[in-house]
Protein backbone atom coordinates (compact mmCIF):
# COMPACT_ATOMS: atom_id res chain seq x y z
CA UNK A 1 0.00 0.00 0.00
CA UNK A 2 1.43 3.38 -1.02
CA UNK A 3 1.68 6.32 1.37
CA UNK A 4 -1.27 8.07 -0.26
CA UNK A 5 -3.37 4.90 -0.22
CA UNK A 6 -2.52 4.42 3.45
CA UNK A 7 -3.76 7.90 4.27
CA UNK A 8 -6.90 7.44 2.17
CA UNK A 9 -7.66 4.28 4.16
CA UNK A 10 -7.95 6.42 7.30
CA UNK A 11 -11.14 7.78 5.74
CA UNK A 12 -12.80 4.47 6.57
CA UNK A 13 -11.81 4.60 10.24
CA UNK A 14 -14.42 6.01 12.59
CA UNK A 15 -11.92 7.58 15.00
CA UNK A 16 -10.12 9.44 12.23
CA UNK A 17 -13.36 10.72 10.74
CA UNK A 18 -14.58 11.91 14.14
CA UNK A 19 -11.39 13.97 14.59
CA UNK A 20 -12.49 16.27 11.76
CA UNK A 21 -15.45 18.47 12.56
CA UNK A 22 -17.19 19.73 9.44
CA UNK A 23 -15.92 23.20 8.52
CA UNK A 24 -18.15 26.13 9.33
CA UNK A 25 -19.90 27.58 6.27
CA UNK A 26 -17.65 30.14 4.61
CA UNK A 27 -17.87 32.04 1.35
CA UNK A 28 -14.85 33.89 0.01
CA UNK A 29 -16.37 37.24 -0.92
CA UNK A 30 -13.34 38.94 -2.44
CA UNK A 31 -11.31 36.25 -4.24
CA UNK A 32 -7.97 37.36 -5.64
CA UNK A 33 -7.83 34.44 -8.07
CA UNK A 34 -10.05 32.50 -10.43
CA UNK A 35 -10.69 28.91 -11.45
CA UNK A 36 -8.81 27.67 -14.50
CA UNK A 37 -8.75 24.40 -16.41
CA UNK A 38 -5.95 22.53 -18.17
CA UNK A 39 -5.53 19.34 -20.15
CA UNK A 40 -4.42 16.12 -18.45
CA UNK A 41 -2.68 13.15 -20.03
CA UNK A 42 -5.56 10.79 -19.23
CA UNK A 43 -7.73 12.57 -21.80
CA UNK A 44 -9.63 14.63 -19.23
CA UNK A 45 -9.20 18.13 -17.85
CA UNK A 46 -7.98 19.29 -14.47
CA UNK A 47 -8.86 22.44 -12.59
CA UNK A 48 -7.23 24.74 -10.08
CA UNK A 49 -7.73 28.04 -8.33
CA UNK A 50 -5.05 30.33 -9.75
CA UNK A 51 -3.79 33.46 -8.02
CA UNK A 52 -1.38 35.47 -10.15
CA UNK A 53 1.17 38.08 -9.05
CA UNK A 54 1.17 41.55 -10.60
CA UNK A 55 4.12 40.52 -12.72
CA UNK A 56 4.00 36.85 -13.66
CA UNK A 57 7.27 34.92 -13.79
CA UNK A 58 8.34 31.31 -13.67
CA UNK A 59 7.76 30.61 -9.97
CA UNK A 60 4.76 28.51 -8.97
CA UNK A 61 3.41 27.18 -5.68
CA UNK A 62 1.18 24.09 -5.90
CA UNK A 63 -1.33 24.04 -3.04
CA UNK A 64 -2.90 20.75 -1.99
CA UNK A 65 -6.28 20.70 -0.27
CA UNK A 66 -7.30 19.05 2.98
CA UNK A 67 -9.67 16.10 2.73
CA UNK A 68 -12.66 18.45 2.43
CA UNK A 69 -11.73 19.43 -1.11
CA UNK A 70 -10.95 22.72 -2.82
CA UNK A 71 -13.28 24.84 -0.70
CA UNK A 72 -13.24 28.56 -0.01
CA UNK A 73 -10.98 28.08 3.02
CA UNK A 74 -8.26 26.70 0.74
CA UNK A 75 -8.86 29.45 -1.79
CA UNK A 76 -8.50 32.03 0.98
CA UNK A 77 -5.23 30.36 2.01
CA UNK A 78 -4.05 30.48 -1.60
CA UNK A 79 -4.82 34.22 -1.71
CA UNK A 80 -2.86 34.79 1.49
CA UNK A 81 0.13 32.74 0.36
CA UNK A 82 0.32 34.65 -2.91
CA UNK A 83 0.12 38.02 -1.16
CA UNK A 84 2.99 37.01 1.13
CA UNK A 85 5.19 35.45 -1.55
CA UNK A 86 4.95 38.31 -4.04
CA UNK A 87 6.25 37.11 -7.40
CA UNK A 88 4.87 33.56 -7.18
CA UNK A 89 1.82 32.24 -9.03
CA UNK A 90 -0.27 30.03 -6.76
CA UNK A 91 -2.20 27.05 -8.11
CA UNK A 92 -4.54 25.34 -5.63
CA UNK A 93 -5.26 22.03 -7.34
CA UNK A 94 -8.69 20.40 -7.30
CA UNK A 95 -7.93 16.75 -6.51
CA UNK A 96 -11.63 15.84 -6.22
CA UNK A 97 -12.60 17.03 -9.71
CA UNK A 98 -15.25 19.48 -8.55
CA UNK A 99 -16.54 17.67 -5.47
CA UNK A 100 -16.36 19.54 -2.16
CA UNK A 101 -17.29 17.86 1.11
CA UNK A 102 -19.29 19.69 3.75
CA UNK A 103 -19.90 16.70 6.05
CA UNK A 104 -17.70 14.02 7.59
CA UNK A 105 -19.45 11.30 5.58
CA UNK A 106 -18.82 13.12 2.29
CA UNK A 107 -15.15 13.70 3.11
CA UNK A 108 -14.74 10.06 4.15
CA UNK A 109 -16.26 8.96 0.85
CA UNK A 110 -14.31 11.33 -1.38
CA UNK A 111 -10.90 10.66 0.14
CA UNK A 112 -11.36 6.91 -0.30
CA UNK A 113 -12.46 7.35 -3.91
CA UNK A 114 -9.26 9.15 -4.92
CA UNK A 115 -7.22 7.29 -7.53
CA UNK A 116 -3.49 8.01 -7.44
CA UNK A 117 -3.15 7.83 -11.23
CA UNK A 118 -5.75 10.56 -11.59
CA UNK A 119 -4.05 12.83 -9.06
CA UNK A 120 -0.68 12.41 -10.74
CA UNK A 121 -2.37 13.32 -14.05
CA UNK A 122 -3.72 16.50 -12.43
CA UNK A 123 -0.30 17.37 -11.01
CA UNK A 124 1.46 16.79 -14.33
CA UNK A 125 -1.24 18.72 -16.18
CA UNK A 126 -0.66 21.71 -13.89
CA UNK A 127 3.08 21.46 -14.48
CA UNK A 128 2.51 21.50 -18.25
CA UNK A 129 0.17 24.47 -17.84
CA UNK A 130 2.92 26.39 -15.99
CA UNK A 131 5.35 25.87 -18.85
CA UNK A 132 8.74 24.28 -19.42
CA UNK A 133 10.69 27.02 -17.59
CA UNK A 134 8.61 26.90 -14.41
CA UNK A 135 10.02 26.03 -11.00
CA UNK A 136 7.83 24.93 -8.13
CA UNK A 137 7.19 24.79 -4.44
CA UNK A 138 4.52 22.56 -2.92
CA UNK A 139 2.40 22.83 0.22
CA UNK A 140 -0.47 20.83 1.65
CA UNK A 141 -2.31 19.92 4.82
CA UNK A 142 -3.57 16.53 6.05
CA UNK A 143 -4.54 14.58 2.88
CA UNK A 144 -2.81 17.35 0.93
CA UNK A 145 0.32 17.14 3.07
CA UNK A 146 1.06 13.70 1.70
CA UNK A 147 0.31 14.83 -1.83
CA UNK A 148 2.61 17.84 -1.43
CA UNK A 149 5.45 15.39 -0.84
CA UNK A 150 4.39 13.13 -3.71
CA UNK A 151 4.25 16.09 -6.08
CA UNK A 152 7.71 17.23 -4.98
CA UNK A 153 9.10 13.75 -5.65
CA UNK A 154 7.45 13.63 -9.07
CA UNK A 155 8.72 17.09 -10.03
CA UNK A 156 12.36 16.19 -9.41
CA UNK A 157 14.75 19.08 -10.09
CA UNK A 158 11.85 21.40 -10.94
CA UNK A 159 10.79 21.46 -7.28
CA UNK A 160 12.72 23.80 -5.00
CA UNK A 161 10.72 23.51 -1.76
CA UNK A 162 8.25 21.09 -0.19
CA UNK A 163 6.05 21.95 2.80
CA UNK A 164 3.89 19.31 4.42
CA UNK A 165 1.53 19.72 7.35
CA UNK A 166 0.73 16.43 9.14
CA UNK A 167 0.60 14.40 5.91
CA UNK A 168 1.62 10.79 5.44
CA UNK A 169 5.35 10.55 4.65
CA UNK A 170 6.70 8.40 1.85
CA UNK A 171 8.18 5.26 3.42
CA UNK A 172 9.56 3.65 0.26
CA UNK A 173 13.22 4.66 0.32
CA UNK A 174 13.68 4.06 -3.40
CA UNK A 175 10.89 6.52 -4.21
CA UNK A 176 11.93 8.99 -1.52
CA UNK A 177 15.46 9.01 -2.93
CA UNK A 178 14.08 10.72 -6.05
CA UNK A 179 13.20 13.81 -3.98
CA UNK A 180 15.41 16.76 -4.92
CA UNK A 181 13.76 19.47 -2.83
CA UNK A 182 14.36 20.37 0.82
CA UNK A 183 11.44 19.55 3.13
CA UNK A 184 9.79 21.62 5.84
CA UNK A 185 7.43 19.56 7.99
CA UNK A 186 4.89 20.71 10.58
CA UNK A 187 3.45 17.88 12.67
CA UNK A 188 1.64 17.38 15.99
CA UNK A 189 3.05 15.09 18.67
CA UNK A 190 -0.48 14.19 19.78
CA UNK A 191 -1.40 12.95 16.30
CA UNK A 192 -2.57 9.36 16.64
CA UNK A 193 -2.39 8.67 12.89
CA UNK A 194 0.69 10.50 11.62
CA UNK A 195 2.37 9.48 14.87
CA UNK A 196 5.66 10.73 16.34
CA UNK A 197 7.17 7.35 15.45
CA UNK A 198 6.20 7.80 11.79
CA UNK A 199 7.57 11.35 11.80
CA UNK A 200 10.83 10.24 13.44
CA UNK A 201 11.32 7.49 10.85
CA UNK A 202 10.65 9.99 8.06
CA UNK A 203 13.17 12.43 9.47
CA UNK A 204 15.78 9.68 9.76
CA UNK A 205 15.11 8.49 6.21
CA UNK A 206 15.62 12.01 4.87
CA UNK A 207 18.84 12.30 6.84
CA UNK A 208 20.10 8.96 5.52
CA UNK A 209 19.36 10.12 1.97
CA UNK A 210 21.08 13.48 2.54
CA UNK A 211 17.86 15.36 1.80
CA UNK A 212 17.75 18.69 3.71
CA UNK A 213 14.83 18.78 6.14
CA UNK A 214 13.44 20.96 8.90
CA UNK A 215 10.88 18.94 10.84
CA UNK A 216 9.05 20.40 13.82
CA UNK A 217 6.56 18.65 16.07
CA UNK A 218 4.18 20.85 18.01
CA UNK A 219 2.47 19.88 21.25
CA UNK A 220 -0.73 19.59 19.25
CA UNK A 221 -3.15 17.21 17.57
CA UNK A 222 -3.66 16.28 13.93
CA UNK A 223 -5.06 19.20 11.89
CA UNK A 224 -3.95 21.70 14.54
CA UNK A 225 -3.74 24.43 11.88
CA UNK A 226 -7.36 24.02 10.78
CA UNK A 227 -9.50 26.78 12.38
CA UNK A 228 -12.59 24.55 12.23
CA UNK A 229 -10.87 21.94 14.43
CA UNK A 230 -12.16 22.10 18.05
CA UNK A 231 -8.53 21.53 19.09
CA UNK A 232 -7.17 24.21 16.77
CA UNK A 233 -3.95 25.64 18.16
CA UNK A 234 -3.60 29.31 17.14
CA UNK A 235 -0.05 29.67 18.51
CA UNK A 236 1.22 26.56 16.72
CA UNK A 237 -0.58 27.64 13.56
CA UNK A 238 1.07 31.06 13.64
CA UNK A 239 4.52 29.64 14.28
CA UNK A 240 4.15 27.00 11.56
CA UNK A 241 3.09 29.61 9.01
CA UNK A 242 5.98 31.90 9.95
CA UNK A 243 8.36 28.99 9.38
CA UNK A 244 6.60 28.09 6.14
CA UNK A 245 6.75 31.56 4.61
CA UNK A 246 10.41 32.03 5.55
CA UNK A 247 11.25 28.65 3.99
CA UNK A 248 9.35 29.31 0.78
CA UNK A 249 10.83 32.78 0.36
CA UNK A 250 14.34 31.41 0.82
CA UNK A 251 14.02 28.35 -1.40
CA UNK A 252 11.57 29.31 -4.14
Amino acid sequence: MSATEKFASFGGEKDFVSMHDAPLPFNLTDPKGKMITFSTADGKTGSAYEVKPEKAGNKYLLVFQEWWGLNDYIKQQADELQSQLGDVTVLALDLYDGKVATTQDEASKYVQEVKSDRVFSIINGAVDYAGKDAVFGTIGWCFGGGWSLQAAITLGDKCKACVMYYGMPEQDLNRLAALKAPVLGNFGNKDTYITPAIVAAFEQNLKDLNIPADIKEYDAVHAFANPSNPNHDPDATKDAMTRTLKFLKEKL
